[in-house]
């Protein structure tokens, strides 16, 4: 993999995520590929990956020629609104979310934050059949699960995130499906008092990272 820098939000989705008996896997707005290669890792899945970024593509692609998984990889470059594709099993997405925030000056990081290049709309109506995980800031993941309500798409499975025990939630993981279940929840915190790994975010990421600090 490239030496672009990976965030937490990613490889929380990428590990968090229920792979399940999954064999086809779109990741909308893929980046460098992250998520994508943590999913080929779980699964025998064949994933497609949408990004509209030149620049991103490349590195997608290097990223997945250079993995063991590179027969399963394809990266296509266009908007999941101009993709064509039939129902996939599972959609997964670490969407731009600074919904209701001032955009920063820098044109490639407004693209990649700001929902005004991928709206929540467009995420629910990518979601055909299958099943849909998400992360998002808690206030746009409580605003995303009424909407996916509204296309008929219920939360079944969630994930309260915390950086430390004192402070407010973060992150909401979420997985949507036409089905209405009862919601599967938990909880994860990232740091002890310590400033080190808690022991089951360790045992989450140990998989894909190749220093876990505990």
């Amino acid at each position: 993999m490239s030496t672009m820098k990976v965030g937490t939000d990613a490889v929380l989705l990428g590990a968090w995520v229920n792979v399940g008996n999954a064999k086809t896997i779109l990741d909308i707005g893929t980046g460098c590929g992250v998520i994508a290669l943590m999913l080929a890792q779980r699964s025998a899945a064949r994933i497609d990956a949408v990004e509209p970024d030149g620049n991103s593509v490349m590195e997608a692609q290097k990223n997945f020629n250079n993995s063991r998984w590179s027969d399963r990889l394809s990266i296509h470059h266009t908007s999941i609104q101009a993709y064509q594709h039939l129902p996939y099993d599972l959609i997964v997405s670490n969407p731009p979310f600074f919904s209701n925030s001032l955009l920063p000056p820098k044109a490639t990081r407004q693209v990649a934050r700001h929902t005004g290049t991928l709206s929540f709309d467009d995420l629910l109506h990518a979601t055909k059949g299958g099943r849909l995980a998400i992360i998002l800031p808690t206030a746009e993941g409580n605003l995303f699960r009424k909407k996916a309500r509204d296309h008929g798409l219920y939360c079944n499975r969630s994930l309260a995130f915390y950086s430390r025990r004192n402070k407010p939630q973060e992150r909401w993981l979420m997985e949507f499906s036409s089905k209405e279940t009862e919601e599967s929840m938990e909880n994860l915190i990232l740091y002890e008092e310590n400033d080190r790994w808690t022991a089951v975010y360790a045992d989450l990421v140990k998989d894909f990272l190749t220093k876990v600090y505990l």
